[in-house]
């Protein structure tokens, strides 16, 4: 049985152009990713060593990681969503 409430429009577009630039920001990631390790790996071949390597993995970590966050697990907006929430009803009870 599906409980979830349906969501007007806005809120409907307002994730979707949340989720969109969290993806095209992956898309750009992988781009610079891409292009500057290409460079390191020219660099690298003039010099004759492979210290190309160590940025090509550890960046390719953070790229993998940023990947899974954006694509693979959900919206992600649950965890922001508990900690805003929270934040509101601390809030709430410094007001007078």
């Amino acid at each position: 049985m599906n409980t979830a409430t349906p969501m007007d429009p806005e809120t409907l577009e307002k994730i979707a152009r949340k989720r969109a630039k969290a993806k095209m920001g992956w898309f750009r990631h992988a781009t610079v990713y891409a292009l500057v390790n290409t460079g390191l790996f020219l660099l690298a071949t003039l010099s004759g060593h492979a210290w190309h390597l160590f940025p090509l993995l550890g960046w390719g970590v953070a790229l993998l990681i940023h990947g899974l966050v954006v694509f693979a697990l959900p919206s992600g907006d649950g965890l922001h969503a508990q900690l805003l929430q929270k934040e509101r009803e601390r809030l709430q009870r410094t007001l007078p």
